[in-house]
């Protein structure tokens, strides 16, 4: 009997996982420059290849985690010897290198930081908002981010491939880095009573939002130059961070076209 093979339709672009197995594989990856999204090994392995694999881990500021074998085989059956990396589909920048990029095409910067948002499919909402807003850069954590993997590019449809997103070590000290590089950083919060039609968006601004739970962290909060909350007016006073990002941004959005 002959056998077909299924064909995407056209115009279509199927989004895997890239996944690497074995240790020498992945530090031969590393090397070679490629954006690790995240990386397993296995609870309680060791060996002379482990200990380089964990120095190049730590020269280029690679998370890891320690799982159970278990985790590993239901990733995969191949040869993983206890180590599998997933390949990020994005390269990811460095708001230092593209801040300055900003200011001299005479633009005035749009950036949007998450603080905590793990969901993936938040995450492609979010970006696929701030990219249709012409916001210049998402900024997120390097530990305690949704991954960026075939969810996330589907749910943004693909825009994450088309706006910048900066994984940073600390977001406390990119912003510190904001400010003193003139740009203010506007937390959306309920712990505060202004709104958000009262800050000032027409100035080099930073969106700070938090995770739905918890919110933006306290370090946050402490260095940021305005909290503002959205208004609420029904029984349920909260919104899903993905719409809520939508609101703030476009309500800078709004304010900056009335002033051009």
């Amino acid at each position: 009997m002959q056998q077909f093979q299924r064909r995407e339709p056209r115009g279509e672009r199927r989004e895997t996982n890239q996944m690497v197995f074995g240790i020498r594989a992945v530090m031969e990856a590393i090397d070679s420059g490629k954006e690790i999204e995240s990386l397993f090994i296995q609870r309680g392995l060791s060996g002379g290849l482990l200990m380089e694999l964990k120095a190049l881990l730590k020269e280029h500021n690679i998370p890891s985690q320690q799982v159970p074998v278990e985790k590993l085989t239901r990733i995969t059956r191949k040869n993983h010897q206890g180590v599998i990396a997933v390949i990020s589909p994005i390269t990811y920048q460095q708001i230092e290198d593209l801040l300055p990029t900003i200011y001299e095409k005479g633009e005035t910067p749009l950036l949007l930081m998450l603080d905590g948002v793990t969901d993936v499919r938040n995450m492609g909402a979010i970006a696929r908002t701030a990219e249709c807003a012409g916001v210049h850069a998402i900024i997120v954590p390097k530990k305690g981010s949704a991954e960026i993997n075939p969810d996330a590019i589907k749910t943004s449809a693909g825009a994450l491939y088309k706006i910048p997103v900066c994984r940073q070590d600390s977001l406390s000290k990119v912003g510190r880095f904001l400010i003193e590089s003139g740009v203010q950083m506007v937390v959306s919060t309920e712990k505060t009573e202004d709104s958000i039609h009262d800050v000032d968006y027409t100035v080099p601004t930073c969106v700070v939002m938090g995770a739905e739970d918890v919110g933006v962290s306290d370090d946050l909060i402490r260095i940021s130059d305005k909290l503002a909350r959205i208004p609420m007016y029904g029984e349920i006073k909260s919104l899903n961070v993905s719409v809520s990002a939508g609101v703030v941004i476009y309500e800078a959005i709004r304010q900056r076209a009335i002033n051009k």
